[in-house]
């Protein structure tokens, strides 16, 4: 399964601990330590540490847990920060207008896009991260399904209306009282002014991962993953239909008030207010995109 949204945010999280610690290479990460640093729990943290063992950045130590590898100064980068953002936005407008077939190559995506090996595999590598390509057995890779439709793309808030405001009042919900303090501050900065400058990559990951969290607290393993494949499949189409940011604000602005709610233990509420949202959000998304809409 692909890593989700907070796995691969929690994961850049820690790459900037070890690049502000200076952290060098057979320093030991304590997943307590990082899990009280980053104000989550400790399931995410040992997740994304799994993500950065399989992206070579952290090992497995001899007594358990895990050390750093790489010296700081061949840390990954963010995508964002990087030189290959505009030329995955490029593949992801590409595959999603259907200019790219289902199946390519490395050396056939590096020609018609003009690419390095480095930046070739950055992008690969966030692209399978992301969870919208796989590598072939033996040769190539191959794109995985995604919306490309208004219909579907109505759909998908049809069927998150459907499943999260109801995972809340789960029997077996349990708050992560740091984990949603964490994506409640990360809405918060949205709204105080980041919102104008995250790239709609970027906006999407935080606004899924905010989601994402709160489904986790359900405890419904079939409600959790359902919200991570839907989420999977919208990425690409959600590029394209972000609202203007003076919109896209206001919704922050919700998702703010559905954590305060969560964490003041008014669960019918939360729940009330996040159906609102999505309906809503839905409403206005599809109107925008139709034809004179």
């Amino acid at each position: 399964m692909a890593p989700t949204a907070l796995t691969r945010q929690i994961a850049a999280r820690i790459v900037d601990y070890i690049r502000t610690e200076q952290a060098p290479p057979g320093t030991r990460l304590v997943e307590r330590t990082l899990a009280e640093h980053l104000r989550v729990s400790r399931s995410p943290v040992r997740s994304a540490l799994r993500l950065l063992e399989d992206e070579g950045v952290v090992g497995v130590a001899e007594r358990g847990g895990y050390t750093v590898l790489r010296p700081v100064e061949e840390l990954p980068t963010p995508a964002a920060d990087d030189d290959t953002e505009e030329l995955y936005l490029r593949i992801a407008a590409d595959r999603l207008d259907g200019k790219l077939p289902d199946r390519v190559t490395e050396n056939g995506l590096a020609r018609d896009y003009g690419l390095t090996p480095g930046q070739l595999a950055r992008i690969l590598r966030r692209i399978n991260a992301e969870g919208w390509i796989e590598r072939l057995p033996g040769y190539g890779w191959e794109f995985q399904p995604m919306l490309t439709s208004l219909r579907s793309y109505e759909d998908s808030y049809r069927f998150r209306l459907a499943i999260e405001p109801t995972a809340i009042l789960e029997p077996g919900f349990a708050l992560d009282r740091k984990a949603v303090e964490a994506v409640r501050d990360q809405q918060q900065e949205l709204v105080d002014g980041r919102i104008w400058t995250v790239s709609n990559a970027e906006l999407f990951d935080l606004n899924s991962t905010f989601h994402e969290t709160i489904m986790e607290c359900s405890g419904n393993t079939f409600f959790i993953d359902g919200l991570r494949r839907v989420d999977r499949l919208r990425r690409l189409i959600e590029y394209r239909r972000s609202l203007a940011r003076d919109r896209a604000v206001v919704r922050c602005r919700e998702h703010v008030e559905i954590a305060d709610l969560l964490l003041a233990g008014e669960r019918r509420e939360a729940a009330d207010a996040l159906r609102h949202h999505l309906g809503t959000v839905g409403a206005e998304k599809v109107t925008k995109n139709r034809p004179g809409g």
